[in-house]
Protein backbone atom coordinates (compact mmCIF):
# COMPACT_ATOMS: atom_id res chain seq x y z
CA UNK A 1 0.00 0.00 0.00
CA UNK A 2 2.93 2.26 0.70
CA UNK A 3 4.21 1.85 -2.61
CA UNK A 4 1.07 2.80 -4.16
CA UNK A 5 0.94 5.90 -1.58
CA UNK A 6 4.33 7.18 -2.21
CA UNK A 7 4.15 6.74 -6.17
CA UNK A 8 0.83 8.90 -6.41
CA UNK A 9 2.27 11.31 -4.18
CA UNK A 10 5.41 11.65 -6.65
CA UNK A 11 3.30 11.43 -9.40
CA UNK A 12 0.72 14.58 -8.37
CA UNK A 13 3.28 16.69 -6.55
CA UNK A 14 7.05 16.78 -6.58
CA UNK A 15 7.49 14.62 -9.79
CA UNK A 16 4.28 16.54 -11.84
CA UNK A 17 4.14 16.44 -15.01
CA UNK A 18 4.00 20.34 -15.80
CA UNK A 19 6.42 21.49 -13.30
CA UNK A 20 8.70 18.86 -13.11
CA UNK A 21 9.14 18.18 -16.67
CA UNK A 22 7.32 20.77 -18.33
CA UNK A 23 5.32 18.34 -20.55
CA UNK A 24 1.74 19.66 -22.19
CA UNK A 25 2.95 23.20 -21.74
CA UNK A 26 1.20 24.24 -24.91
CA UNK A 27 -2.55 23.69 -23.77
CA UNK A 28 -1.48 23.99 -19.92
CA UNK A 29 -1.01 27.92 -21.41
CA UNK A 30 -3.72 28.18 -24.12
CA UNK A 31 -6.95 26.33 -22.06
CA UNK A 32 -6.38 28.15 -18.39
CA UNK A 33 -7.79 31.15 -19.34
CA UNK A 34 -11.40 30.11 -17.81
CA UNK A 35 -11.60 27.60 -15.17
CA UNK A 36 -14.44 25.90 -16.83
CA UNK A 37 -12.58 25.14 -20.02
CA UNK A 38 -9.58 23.82 -17.58
CA UNK A 39 -11.92 21.67 -15.49
CA UNK A 40 -12.94 19.76 -18.73
CA UNK A 41 -9.63 19.60 -20.41
CA UNK A 42 -8.00 18.60 -16.86
CA UNK A 43 -10.71 15.74 -16.99
CA UNK A 44 -10.02 14.47 -20.24
CA UNK A 45 -6.03 14.61 -19.72
CA UNK A 46 -7.24 12.21 -16.43
CA UNK A 47 -9.45 9.97 -18.80
CA UNK A 48 -6.68 9.33 -21.56
CA UNK A 49 -4.22 9.12 -19.01
CA UNK A 50 -5.71 6.59 -17.38
CA UNK A 51 -6.35 4.13 -20.31
CA UNK A 52 -3.73 4.76 -21.64
CA UNK A 53 -1.00 4.19 -19.29
CA UNK A 54 -2.23 0.99 -18.02
CA UNK A 55 -3.10 -0.24 -22.27
CA UNK A 56 0.54 0.71 -22.84
CA UNK A 57 2.38 -1.01 -20.11
CA UNK A 58 0.42 -4.19 -21.34
CA UNK A 59 1.77 -3.34 -24.62
CA UNK A 60 5.32 -3.15 -23.19
CA UNK A 61 5.07 -6.56 -20.95
CA UNK A 62 3.41 -8.51 -23.44
CA UNK A 63 4.56 -8.11 -26.98
CA UNK A 64 7.35 -4.86 -27.03
CA UNK A 65 10.39 -5.16 -24.33
CA UNK A 66 13.26 -8.48 -24.82
CA UNK A 67 11.38 -11.63 -24.01
CA UNK A 68 7.96 -10.22 -24.09
CA UNK A 69 6.97 -12.73 -26.84
CA UNK A 70 8.30 -15.98 -24.77
CA UNK A 71 4.22 -16.57 -24.23
CA UNK A 72 4.14 -17.78 -27.62
CA UNK A 73 6.49 -20.54 -27.37
CA UNK A 74 10.13 -20.83 -26.74
CA UNK A 75 10.86 -19.54 -30.65
CA UNK A 76 9.96 -16.26 -29.38
CA UNK A 77 11.42 -15.89 -26.81
CA UNK A 78 14.80 -14.16 -28.36
CA UNK A 79 12.03 -11.61 -30.16
CA UNK A 80 13.08 -8.14 -29.17
CA UNK A 81 10.25 -5.67 -31.01
CA UNK A 82 11.23 -2.63 -28.74
CA UNK A 83 11.92 -0.38 -31.80
CA UNK A 84 7.81 -0.28 -32.49
CA UNK A 85 7.49 1.28 -29.19
CA UNK A 86 7.07 4.61 -30.36
CA UNK A 87 4.25 3.97 -33.22
CA UNK A 88 2.60 1.86 -30.62
CA UNK A 89 1.98 3.66 -28.03
CA UNK A 90 1.09 7.31 -30.45
CA UNK A 91 -1.72 4.50 -31.98
CA UNK A 92 -2.92 3.75 -28.38
CA UNK A 93 -3.02 7.43 -27.32
CA UNK A 94 -5.20 8.72 -30.32
CA UNK A 95 -7.46 6.25 -30.50
CA UNK A 96 -8.14 6.82 -26.66
CA UNK A 97 -8.34 10.76 -27.57
CA UNK A 98 -10.84 10.06 -30.56
CA UNK A 99 -12.66 8.46 -28.26
CA UNK A 100 -13.02 10.82 -25.63
CA UNK A 101 -13.50 13.69 -28.51
CA UNK A 102 -16.72 11.78 -29.11
CA UNK A 103 -17.75 11.31 -25.96
CA UNK A 104 -17.22 15.08 -25.29
CA UNK A 105 -19.21 16.11 -28.55
CA UNK A 106 -22.30 13.75 -27.77
CA UNK A 107 -22.73 14.70 -23.94
CA UNK A 108 -21.06 18.50 -23.61
CA UNK A 109 -20.99 20.62 -27.23
CA UNK A 110 -20.30 23.37 -25.07
CA UNK A 111 -17.04 22.39 -23.41
CA UNK A 112 -16.40 20.56 -27.09
CA UNK A 113 -16.84 24.06 -28.82
CA UNK A 114 -15.00 26.16 -25.81
CA UNK A 115 -11.98 23.24 -26.27
CA UNK A 116 -11.88 24.12 -29.76
CA UNK A 117 -8.69 22.71 -31.45
CA UNK A 118 -7.22 21.59 -28.32
CA UNK A 119 -9.26 18.41 -27.68
CA UNK A 120 -8.10 16.66 -30.17
CA UNK A 121 -4.26 17.51 -30.01
CA UNK A 122 -4.31 15.60 -27.00
CA UNK A 123 -3.31 12.79 -29.28
CA UNK A 124 -0.08 14.85 -29.91
CA UNK A 125 0.13 16.21 -26.11
CA UNK A 126 3.74 15.69 -25.11
CA UNK A 127 2.30 14.55 -21.50
CA UNK A 128 0.19 11.45 -22.76
CA UNK A 129 3.00 9.97 -24.39
CA UNK A 130 5.48 11.24 -21.70
CA UNK A 131 3.34 9.48 -19.23
CA UNK A 132 3.38 6.01 -20.89
CA UNK A 133 7.39 6.38 -21.85
CA UNK A 134 8.05 7.26 -18.30
CA UNK A 135 6.35 4.19 -17.06
CA UNK A 136 8.27 2.17 -19.43
CA UNK A 137 11.27 3.73 -18.23
CA UNK A 138 10.39 2.96 -14.74
CA UNK A 139 9.87 -0.73 -14.90
CA UNK A 140 11.54 -1.55 -11.50
CA UNK A 141 8.80 1.33 -9.88
CA UNK A 142 5.60 0.49 -12.02
CA UNK A 143 6.56 -3.39 -12.45
CA UNK A 144 2.73 -4.20 -11.80
CA UNK A 145 -0.72 -3.09 -13.65
CA UNK A 146 -2.08 -2.06 -10.60
CA UNK A 147 0.81 0.29 -10.34
CA UNK A 148 0.48 1.27 -13.83
CA UNK A 149 -3.06 2.31 -13.35
CA UNK A 150 -2.06 4.05 -10.17
CA UNK A 151 0.67 6.39 -11.94
CA UNK A 152 -1.92 6.88 -14.60
CA UNK A 153 -4.52 8.20 -12.37
CA UNK A 154 -2.03 9.84 -10.56
CA UNK A 155 0.17 11.82 -13.72
CA UNK A 156 -3.17 13.09 -15.19
CA UNK A 157 -4.50 14.35 -11.70
CA UNK A 158 -1.65 16.49 -11.35
CA UNK A 159 -1.86 17.71 -15.46
CA UNK A 160 -5.11 18.54 -14.17
CA UNK A 161 -4.75 20.10 -10.96
CA UNK A 162 -1.46 22.22 -12.71
CA UNK A 163 -3.95 23.46 -15.02
CA UNK A 164 -7.10 24.15 -13.12
CA UNK A 165 -4.80 25.76 -10.30
CA UNK A 166 -3.38 28.00 -13.16
CA UNK A 167 -6.84 28.52 -14.48
CA UNK A 168 -8.47 30.09 -11.26
CA UNK A 169 -4.99 32.12 -10.50
CA UNK A 170 -5.27 34.06 -13.99
CA UNK A 171 -8.96 34.60 -13.48
CA UNK A 172 -7.69 36.53 -10.33
CA UNK A 173 -4.99 38.36 -11.96
CA UNK A 174 -7.63 39.61 -14.91
CA UNK A 175 -8.78 42.06 -11.95
CA UNK A 176 -5.52 42.70 -10.88
CA UNK A 177 -3.25 45.38 -11.71
CA UNK A 178 -0.11 43.80 -12.93
CA UNK A 179 2.58 46.00 -15.07
CA UNK A 180 2.15 46.02 -19.16
CA UNK A 181 5.44 44.69 -19.83
CA UNK A 182 4.41 41.13 -17.99
CA UNK A 183 1.13 40.81 -19.18
CA UNK A 184 -0.11 38.27 -20.58
CA UNK A 185 2.08 35.20 -20.73
CA UNK A 186 5.01 36.96 -18.54
CA UNK A 187 2.81 36.88 -15.68
CA UNK A 188 1.95 33.58 -16.72
CA UNK A 189 5.18 31.83 -16.99
CA UNK A 190 6.54 33.92 -13.26
CA UNK A 191 2.96 32.10 -11.91
CA UNK A 192 3.87 29.34 -13.43
CA UNK A 193 8.16 29.28 -11.80
CA UNK A 194 6.67 29.62 -8.41
CA UNK A 195 4.00 27.23 -8.57
CA UNK A 196 6.56 24.77 -9.68
CA UNK A 197 8.77 26.04 -6.65
CA UNK A 198 5.97 25.25 -4.38
CA UNK A 199 4.69 21.51 -5.91
CA UNK A 200 8.71 20.94 -6.03
CA UNK A 201 9.20 21.25 -2.01
CA UNK A 202 6.56 18.05 -1.53
CA UNK A 203 9.38 16.03 -2.23
CA UNK A 204 11.20 16.95 0.99
CA UNK A 205 8.06 14.98 2.84
CA UNK A 206 9.16 11.94 1.46
CA UNK A 207 12.62 12.03 2.56
CA UNK A 208 12.46 14.18 5.54
CA UNK A 209 13.65 12.07 8.84
CA UNK A 210 15.06 8.66 6.86
CA UNK A 211 18.81 10.22 7.50
CA UNK A 212 20.72 7.68 9.21
CA UNK A 213 24.05 8.05 10.81
CA UNK A 214 26.95 6.93 8.54
CA UNK A 215 29.11 4.13 9.46
CA UNK A 216 32.56 4.02 9.76
CA UNK A 217 33.91 2.47 6.47
CA UNK A 218 35.69 -0.71 6.94
CA UNK A 219 39.28 -1.26 5.33
CA UNK A 220 39.44 -2.98 2.43
CA UNK A 221 41.04 -6.44 1.99
CA UNK A 222 43.59 -4.73 -0.39
CA UNK A 223 44.43 -2.42 2.38
CA UNK A 224 44.77 -4.85 5.38
CA UNK A 225 47.09 -6.91 3.23
CA UNK A 226 49.20 -3.84 2.38
CA UNK A 227 49.57 -3.08 6.17
CA UNK A 228 50.32 -6.67 7.60
CA UNK A 229 53.52 -6.62 4.48
CA UNK A 230 54.63 -3.54 6.21
CA UNK A 231 53.94 -4.59 10.05
CA UNK A 232 56.22 -7.89 9.36
CA UNK A 233 58.78 -5.85 7.24
CA UNK A 234 59.08 -3.53 10.04
CA UNK A 235 59.93 -6.51 12.13
CA UNK A 236 62.00 -8.57 9.97
CA UNK A 237 64.49 -5.55 9.95
CA UNK A 238 64.12 -5.00 13.60
CA UNK A 239 65.21 -8.46 14.31
CA UNK A 240 68.14 -7.59 12.10
CA UNK A 241 69.23 -5.21 13.52
CA UNK A 242 69.02 -7.01 17.17
CA UNK A 243 71.43 -10.41 15.82
CA UNK A 244 73.49 -7.52 14.74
Amino acid sequence: MLEYLTLIFKSVFSENMIFATFLGMCSYLAVSKKVSTAIGLGAAVIFVQTLTVPMNWMLNQYILKEGALAWLGEEYASYDLSFLTYILFIATVATMVQLVEIIVEKFSPSLYNSLGIFLPLIAVNCAILGGSLFMQSREETIHTFGLSVAYGVSSGLGWAIAILALAAIREKIRYSHVPAPLRGLGITFITTGLMAIGFMSFGGMLTGGSSKKEEPKKETTVQQEVKTDKLANNTKDLSNDFSK
